[in-house]
């Protein structure tokens, strides 16, 4: 999509502070962290929400997982949280699927 901010990022359109990148995901730092580690997950395929998922993408979702897992160990974080905001009164404000990584502090329940 030529609108979207993750798209442009995924592309390298936009400069981020990746922490990883694969032929069909990227990895970089929140510019609006919310904890010390605070990682956004993103498939390189446009998908605007959670909603607009289908089971051809479960194996995309899958890698975005296991992505997760591998970006929390490479920034020692055993403990952390993983979020998907689906819809903007949930608090998705770019409408590009995306995962939250949050670590390196305690974090309380419920979360907002």
């Amino acid at each position: 999509m030529s609108d979207c901010l993750f798209c442009k990022i995924a592309a390298g359109e936009i400069p981020a502070d990746k922490v990883m990148e694969e032929d069909d995901l990227v990895v970089f730092r929140d510019i609006n962290a919310q904890a010390p580690t605070h990682l956004l997950v993103i498939p390189r395929k446009h998908i605007a929400s959670m909603n607009d998922v289908t089971v051809a993408d479960a194996a995309l979702l899958g890698r975005l997982l296991d992505a997760c897992r591998r970006a929390a160990a490479h920034e020692k974080l055993t403990e952390y949280r993983i979020v998907n905001n689906c819809g903007e009164s949930a608090g998705q404000s770019v409408f590009h699927i995306h995962l939250h990584l949050l670590g390196g502090r305690s974090l309380g329940w419920p979360p907002g």
